[in-house]
C-alpha cells in the first residue's frame, strides 16, 4: 500500500481489539482508526496504555450494533475527514459470553459477522479479517492444522465454523481467518484469567487446588501481542487473500505447564483428579460445575472486599466448557512458512505475572494476593 491504509476495528474495545487499537496507534500504522463496540471505551476498563491509544487523533470511537443491520451501515460510512472507505476491516465483535443460548451465539457470531463481511465486500475493502476459534477439534497427540476434520466443541466455535463457511462463499470479497487459542495478556478476562484468578484464590484458602483430568491436557497458547502483530501482517499481505490461518505459540501448552507457572507464582500446590474420577463428572457435569463456582465465588468477593475493591470486571466463574476434557493443540507451521515470527514463543512466569500486576495497578486485582 502507497499509503498508511484506514482502519475499522469491530468489536474494538475488547480484549483484541483494544491491544490491536494499541499497536496501530503506537507504531503508527494507520491513517485513521475507527473503532466499533457497544462498550465506549470510558467503560471498558481500558489500562493507561490502552487509554492513551484510545485518545489518539487517529482514533476515532463510535457506539453500534453490528447485529442490526442499519447500525452496521452506518458503521462503515466513510471517515468524515476524509470520505474515503476502509480498507482493512478488522472483526473482533462476537457474542463470547457463557452460557447463552444457541440462538444469541447465532445472532451474536453468525448473523453479525455475515453483516459486517458484506458491507466489507460492498465497500470493496482491501481486506477483511475474521478472528475465529481455534477449537475446531480435539486432538491429544498431533496437533491441528487449518485444513483438520472440523468436530468443533465450544459454542462459539460452531457458529465461527458456519461463518468461515460462508465467507467462502463471497467471491468479491478478500478475507483472511484467524483462528486463535488460549490468548492471553493485558486486558484478558475469559481465556487464561480465570485459571489466574482461582490460583489466586487457592493461596488465599491455603488449600492444594485440584484440578480434573491430568497435566498433559492440551491448552495452546498464544500472547495477545503475537495476535495484533500477526493480523497487522496478514491483512496486509496478498499471500494471505482468501486463507486460514492458526496464530498460537511454540510453548506447545499444557493445563500441567501453565499450572506450574500458577503454582509459582502465587506459591500453591496443585493436584490432579485423573481421568478416572474426572470421567464420573461427566454424569452431573452442571451439578460439578455448580459445586466448583460456589467454592471460589464466595472467597473471590471476600477477598476483594477486603483489598477496597468493590467493582471490578474479574470473575472465577467457570462454565461447563472449560471443563471438558478437551485438547486444544494447533499447529502454526503454515503462520511461520508466511513468514511470522513470533515475539513471544512461549507462556512464561513473567508474561502471566505482568497480568495480574497490571490488573493491580488498575485496583481490579487484589494487591495481598499479588504479593
Amino acid at each position: 500500500m502507497s499509503e498508511k491504509p484506514s482502519v475499522l476495528v469491530l468489536g474494538g474495545c475488547g480484549f483484541i481489539g483494544r491491544n490491536l487499537i494499541t499497536y496501530l496507534v503506537e507504531n503508527d500504522l494507520s491513517q485513521q482508526i475507527r473503532v466499533i463496540d457497544k462498550t465506549p471505551p470510558q467503560m471498558a476498563w481500558l489500562n493507561a496504555k490502552q487509554m492513551k491509544a484510545f485518545e489518539s487523533e487517529q482514533v476515532e470511537f463510535c457506539s453500534a450494533n453490528l447485529i442490526n443491520l442499519n447500525s452496521c451501515k452506518n458503521a462503515f460510512a466513510p471517515h468524515p475527514a476524509t470520505d474515503r472507505n476502509w480498507d482493512l476491516i478488522i472483526n473482533c465483535a462476537a457474542e463470547t459470553r457463557p452460557n447463552q443460548t444457541d440462538a444469541v451465539y447465532k445472532e451474536g457470531i453468525l448473523k453479525l459477522s455475515i453483516n459486517c463481511a458484506n458491507e466489507a465486500s460492498h465497500i470493496k475493502a482491501k481486506r477483511f479479517v475474521e478472528l475465529s476459534s481455534g477449537c475446531v477439534n480435539s486432538s491429544e497427540k498431533i496437533p491441528l492444522k487449518e485444513d483438520c476434520k472440523y468436530e468443533p466443541w465450544t459454542a462459539v466455535a460452531k457458529q465461527k465454523l458456519k461463518v468461515e463457511k460462508e465467507l467462502d462463499t463471497m467471491e468479491d470479497l478478500s478475507f483472511t481467518v484467524v483462528r486463535l487459542p488460549v490468548t492471553y495478556g493485558f486486558g484478558d478476562k475469559r481465556y487464561l484469567m480465570p485459571r489466574i484468578l482461582i490460583a489466586a484464590i487457592y493461596k488465599y484458602l491455603n488449600e492444594t487446588m485440584k484440578l480434573l483430568w491430568n497435566d498433559s491436557m492440551r491448552l495452546s497458547t498464544v500472547h495477545v501481542d503475537d495476535v495484533c502483530a500477526a493480523i497487522w501482517q496478514l491483512a496486509s499481505s496478498p499471500k494471505a487473500h482468501r486463507q486460514i490461518y492458526n496464530v498460537t505459540d511454540d510453548g506447545e501448552s499444557t493445563q500441567g505447564s501453565i499450572s506450574d507457572i500458577l503454582a509459582d507464582i502465587f506459591s500453591i500446590n496443585i493436584d490432579y483428579f485423573g481421568i478416572v474420577m474426572s470421567n464420573l463428572t461427566k454424569l452431573s457435569l452442571s451439578d460439578t460445575v455448580s459445586e466448583i463456582n460456589d467454592k471460589h465465588m464466595a472467597p473471590w468477593a471476600d477477598i476483594c472486599q477486603q483489598n477496597g475493591i468493590n467493582n471490578t470486571p474479574l470473575t472465577p466463574y467457570l462454565d461447563e466448557e472449560q471443563l471438558y476434557h478437551k485438547h486444544l493443540n494447533l499447529d502454526n507451521s503454515k503462520l511461520k512458512e508466511f513468514g511470522y515470527q513470533l515475539k513471544h514463543p512461549k507462556l512464561s512466569r513473567d508474561l502471566v505475572k505482568a497480568i495480574v500486576d497490571d490488573y493491580v495497578e488498575q485496583k481490579l486485582f487484589p494487591k495481598s494476593l499479588a504479593l
